[in-house]
């Protein structure tokens, strides 16, 4: 991905950003390159050792979040919190990718 639209969607500046990809690119999980489409542009590119940090992480990070974020939740309130950030988000940007409400 475009270093520019990384730093976008991450709502970080460009500089934050390239600090944070020097250090990835130290552990060998992230490679700079040129763009090969318009070489003004340093394309971010995750190695195959970043995916497998990745693969590895994510059942702790998943079972984090589900500790610290949903479990505290009624039944009920999941289905909430889906509703609102769905809303803020299509106000945010009315021409996302966000679906309507859930058909509970």
């Amino acid at each position: 991905m475009r270093m520019s639209l990384l730093a976008a969607i991450s709502e970080g500046s460009l500089p934050r950003l390239s600090q944070a990809i020097g250090r990835l690119e130290k552990r060998g999980w992230v490679r700079r390159s040129p763009d090969p489409d318009d070489g003004r542009y340093t394309l971010a590119i995750l190695t195959d050792e970043g995916l497998a940090k990745v693969v590895a992480t994510a059942p702790g990070h998943v079972a984090e979040v589900r500790r610290l974020v949903f479990d505290p939740l009624t039944k009920a309130q999941p289905r909430q919190l889906h509703d609102i950030c769905g809303r803020i988000m299509r106000t945010i940007d009315p021409d996302g990718p966000y679906p309507g409400p859930r058909p509970y």
